[in-house]
């Protein structure tokens, strides 16, 4: 089948924004009086949101809430003043949008990351695409695996789930698709292996965004 419609995760799948994050809580950890982490760390740090982000990169003993709390608003404001400084789109990302374009795929963006930087980062480097939506970790949408954001696009675009391509590097983003009634695709590039992604029910991977052409119109 062919989809007419693609919703993407940003973190891993659009940008690599992985070193961004990684220096930002570190930052944080270090001012608390924690050790760092390696940058292969935080592959499995992120993608569940800025809280479970923090209580992943803190040790098991030093979980309390306040404490995590504090974490979590230290984390934000570090981020706010650096999310842009190592952050890249992956190769070949552009030209995939742009090629979506060219075919009137209609394209949307679901994002565990803060709202307001989901829709900084797309601001910066998406600023010449046009997304039929573009929702981070807010009020009112859950994060992935709950599919809400996913269908909550899907009648935004006035479109049925069956439609849509959903494309992500991790499991939460295989599990959101198949919850939402989408064809779950799993990229090889991002923060994940593909194990992962399969076991999670991605039915098929890609190797390069190009490759995301042959599932739509």
């Amino acid at each position: 089948m062919k989809y007419k419609s693609v919703i993407f995760d940003l973190d891993g799948t659009l940008l690599n924004t992985l070193e961004d994050i990684a220096d930002s809580a570190n930052r944080v950890l270090q001012r608390k009086g924690f050790g760092a982490h390696p940058l292969d760390a935080y592959r499995y740090f992120v993608g569940s949101g800025a809280t479970e982000l923090m209580i992943r990169a803190l040790p098991t003993g030093n979980r309390d809430k306040e404490l995590i709390l504090d974490c979590v608003e230290a984390f934000r404001i570090e981020y706010r003043r650096n999310w842009n400084i190592k952050t890249r789109p992956y190769d070949g990302v552009l030209e995939l949008l742009a090629d979506l374009a060219e075919r009137r795929v209609r394209v949307a963006i679901l994002s565990n990351k803060p709202h307001e930087f989901t829709v900084l980062c797309v601001r910066h480097y998406f600023s010449g695409y046009d997304f039929a939506a573009v929702l981070g970790e807010g009020e009112g949408i859950p994060l992935k695996p709950d599919p809400s954001g996913a269908i909550t696009i899907a009648r935004t675009l006035s479109m049925p789930p069956r439609e849509f391509a959903f494309v992500g590097d991790t499991g939460t983003d295989m599990e959101t698709a198949i919850r939402a009634g989408m064809f779950p695709v799993g990229v090889l590039w991002g923060f994940r292996p593909e194990k992962e992604l399969l076991r999670s029910g991605a039915l098929d991977t890609i190797a390069s965004p190009a490759d995301l052409l042959s599932f739509v119109k």
